[in-house]
C-alpha cells in the first residue's frame, strides 16, 4: 500500500511545478520571517516570525502574532498575495497531472483503437486479394457482339 501511494506521489511530483511552487513558497516564508522579525516590535525571535509568515501566507490567521505597524501589515499583503500564488500554482499542478492522466488514457485507447482498424484494413485487402482472381474468372468474356444490349 506504501509504494502503490509512494508510486503516485512521485508521479505527481515529477515533471510537475508543485516541487517549485513548494520550495517558493517555503522560501517566501523562510525570508518574510525575517522581515516580520525586523520591522514588527511584537516579534521577539525569528521563529516568531516564521509562524507570523506562514499563518499569513496561509491565510489562517491565528491571531497570537499579528501585525501591528504599517510597514508589517504591507509586509503582511505581500506574504497574502505571494500564499495566494503559491496555492494556485499547487492546484494548477495537481489539476494537470489529472488531466494528463486522462489524456494519456485517451491517447492509448486511440492507439488500441487504431491498431485495431490497421488490422481490419490489412484483412479486407487480404480478403479483396483472395477474391479478384474468383472475380477475373467468372467475369464474362468481352465481344463485339452488340446484339445482346
Amino acid at each position: 500500500m506504501f509504494a502503490w501511494l509512494l508510486g503516485h506521489v512521485r508521479r505527481v511530483f515529477s515533471d510537475s511545478v508543485i516541487p517549485y511552487a513548494v520550495l517558493l513558497g517555503a522560501g517566501a516564508v523562510l525570508l518574510a520571517g525575517v522581515g516580520f522579525y525586523r520591522i514588527e516590535p511584537t516579534i521577539r525571535t525569528y521563529g516568531q516570525g516564521v509562524w507570523l509568515a506562514f499563518t499569513t501566507a496561509a491565510t489562517v490567521g491565528y491571531g497570537d502574532f499579528v501585525p501591528t505597524t504599517a510597514a508589517s501589515r504591507a509586509l503582511a499583503v505581500l506574504v497574502v498575495t505571494g500564499g495566494y500564488a503559491v496555492f494556485s500554482l499547487v492546484t494548477a499542478g495537481v489539476a494537470a497531472f489529472f488531466v494528463g492522466e486522462s489524456e494519456k488514457k485517451a491517447q492509448c485507447d486511440i492507439q488500441d483503437e487504431l491498431r485495431l482498424l490497421r488490422e481490419e484494413v490489412r484483412n479486407l485487402r487480404r480478403d479483396l486479394a483472395a477474391s479478384r482472381p474468383r472475380l477475373c474468372e467468372k467475369a464474362p468474356a468481352a465481344s463485339g457482339d452488340s446484339k445482346s444490349l
